[in-house]
């Protein structure tokens, strides 16, 4: 459930859980999840990864959470609504925890791939757990 959206710096957000998309290729060098990467290196090339599984890494006391939630290719934005509800429902957060979730499909790679924003919100306000949305 989407319980707040911030236009703001997730990384100076309150929350101790981030969450983001990454894609199934496992090329994640660039957008938020290459800010990421800067303290995650494995982070920026993962070899590839199943559509739904959930990455997850502690730096400097947060708990970042990497939401394999599209590709690269053709309609590869297609699934990520259903994918992201999926991935939020499974993580190890207590349910009154916020998650603040960064705001996936905005960026040039979404938009060249034709992802769709509203249905991916809908896929996080779909979820169980408590989210916060961040975007600039």
């Amino acid at each position: 459930m989407i319980t707040d959206t911030v236009k703001g710096n997730v990384f100076e957000a309150p929350h101790a859980h981030i969450a983001f998309a990454v894609n199934t290729e496992g090329f994640n060098d660039a957008g938020f999840a290459g800010q990421v990467a800067r303290n995650w290196t494995e982070l920026a090339n993962t070899g590839g990864n199943q559509l739904g599984e959930v990455l997850t890494h502690e730096v400097n006391g947060k708990t970042f959470h990497a939401l394999v939630c599209h590709s690269l290719g053709g309609n590869g934005w297609s699934k990520t609504a259903q994918t992201v509800t999926q991935c939020l429902d499974t993580l190890d957060v207590p349910d009154n925890e916020t998650i603040a979730v960064v705001l996936m499909d905005a960026g040039m790679v979404g938009q060249m791939g034709g992802a769709d924003v509203f249905s991916i919100l809908g896929g996080m306000a779909r979820s169980k757990k408590r989210v916060a949305v961040y975007t600039l």
